[in-house]
């Protein structure tokens, strides 16, 4: 099944329904499906190879997702994060591409081919219908590259295929089941899995997609209310700041049922806070992976609900997991020996199904000989199979012999009434091989003792578990997605004193 049917069936089933609002645009479902005809057209008379879009997002993401799925050329989202050398060695690294970039990027494109947004636009709603699109699309050929964060190595380029995103879509959402009414507030960046996932499942659920392309906590509770948002996605940084405007009592969120966060790992506090300031809000904690075509795991509103009031502790701890794997998606945990452990054991994730891709362009697959996936993500399953994520396996910290999951010691920390954010990282240690640093966000007005931190985390777990140095930031070094840049904290750390 190609992308581009997700749009067609969209179009055809209520073709006056509003699909897009991005500032001043508004676009029907048959407005996108006519666009989406002339950018293809624009695409193919280009002769490229691939297509690449740098910017910030807004209706020119589904836009070109299905201009490129309805041309037959792959489409690649880029970080306009990244500084002007390092979107031109990405764009490099991908065969005859030409750019659609926003206006304040094109002068970070180098002598790349490329063109402005608006110039895409105006040719997509211009153009005569004359050059050759295909009729069908390989269901098995690329879709989507992505470009992974990089946050612990160099950023791989993730292949994801039509067949892959579709049973995705397919697998976690019915379709056309939304109410007439329902609206998604989209903030999350176009390059990231959730952004494309949201633009895929939105349009086949039939949700108006409302973009916010520039976050702000303020902005999103305003746009929120205008458009009577009733679902949204966020990250953690963003979950956070919008508890706190919330916390003010001046903005409510009277329309708004549904509320998904993740690309990262949340607080239990933040997430309680946010339990008692939306009683009448469902939380739904998605876990999943660039991999994976975007969510494999969910928490349902009706597990944070079951977890914040239970009296079992087993119950109770679920709020702090990712949930259950959704319908078509296979777990298993596997030790370093490869066996399959068993309920209550912790090792390395291994996903299988249809919207698991495993394959990087210039590497191939890395799936086994059986389909399976390595995350590289520590995990353990509970007895009724929720799924517990306890950091990635890179960023294992082995102190005298003993491995160290750094998600262990965060978990302690950031219960602490004064720690707002918290990273433990491994750092060079001449006697004990690595030593582990605790890097503390404090909580506004605080001004917490290094041996107090270290004690509260003694209280909890072994000595040898207990932070060597504890070093306070203003704020930690993250991705647009919450992901902490582990590496360019050890970077800074090594160069400091000791």
């Amino acid at each position: 099944m190609s992308v581009s049917l997700l749009l067609e069936m969209a179009a055809s089933s209520n073709p006056d329904r509003t699909a897009v609002v991005s500032e001043e645009l508004r676009l029907t479902t048959q407005q996108l499906s006519d666009l989406a005809d002339g950018g293809a057209r624009v695409l193919a008379a280009s002769n490229a190879r691939h297509v690449v879009y740098v910017g910030t997002g807004g209706a020119m993401l589904p836009l070109l997702i299905f201009a490129a799925a309805r041309a037959g050329l792959p489409f690649t989202p880029i970080n306009y994060r990244l500084s002007a050398d390092a979107i031109q060695t990405l764009i490099r690294r991908l065969p005859e591409p030409l750019v659609i970039a926003d206006d304040r990027y094109r002068g970070m494109l180098g002598d790349t081919r490329s063109m402005s947004s608006d110039e895409f636009l105006a040719l997509a709603r211009s153009v005569e219908p004359a050059a050759d699109i295909p009729e069908y699309t390989d269901p098995d050929s690329v879709a989507i590259v992505l470009f992974t964060s990089g946050t612990t190595s160099q950023p791989k380029a993730v292949e994801l295929t039509h067949n892959n995103l579709t049973s995705y879509v397919t697998g976690t959402v019915e379709f056309d089941s939304a109410d007439p009414g329902d609206a998604a507030l989209i903030c999350v960046p176009p390059y990231h899995i959730a952004g494309v996932g949201a633009a895929l499942s939105n349009l086949y659920a039939g949700r108006k997609m409302v973009y916010l392309t520039d976050f702000d906590a303020q902005d999103w509770v305003r746009l929120a209310n205008a458009e009577r948002v009733t679902t949204a996605t966020v990250v953690p940084t963003m979950l956070d700041r919008i508890v706190a405007v919330l916390e003010t009592g001046e903005h409510k969120l009277p329309t708004l049922r549904n509320l998904a966060y993740g690309g990262s790992k949340v607080g239990l506090r933040l997430v309680r806070r946010a339990l008692e300031l939306l009683p009448d809000v469902g939380l739904v904690n998605a876990y999943g992976l660039t991999e994976t075509s975007s969510t494999i795991a969910v928490l349902t509103p009706d597990d944070h609900r079951m977890a914040l009031s239970a009296s079992d502790a087993a119950v109770a701890r679920r709020l702090g997991s990712v949930g259950r794997p959704v319908p078509g998606i296979e777990v298993q945990i596997r030790g370093e020996d490869g066996t399959v452990l068993g309920p209550g054991q912790t090792g390395e994730l291994f996903v299988r199904g249809e919207q698991v891709s495993g394959r990087y362009t210039g590497i191939g697959s890395v799936l086994d000989d059986n389909g399976w996936f390595p995350t590289k993500d520590i995990a353990m399953l509970d007895e009724d199979g929720y799924l517990f994520i306890g950091g990635r396996s890179d960023d294992t910290i082995i102190r005298g012999g003993e491995n160290i999951s750094p998600a262990e010691l965060e978990e302690v920390l950031i219960e602490h009434p004064q720690v707002r954010d918290v990273a433990v990282v491994g750092v060079d240690d001449p006697h004990w091989g690595q030593a582990i640093v605790a890097v503390v966000v404090p909580s506004a007005r605080a001004d917490p003792d290094p041996q107090e931190l270290r004690d509260y985390v003694r209280n909890s777990l072994r000595g040898s578990r207990t932070p060597d140095r504890v070093v306070f930031r203003d704020e930690l070094p993250t991705t647009a997605t919450g992901k902490v840049l582990r590496r360019q904290i050890i970077e800074e750390l090594a160069g400091a004193a000791p």
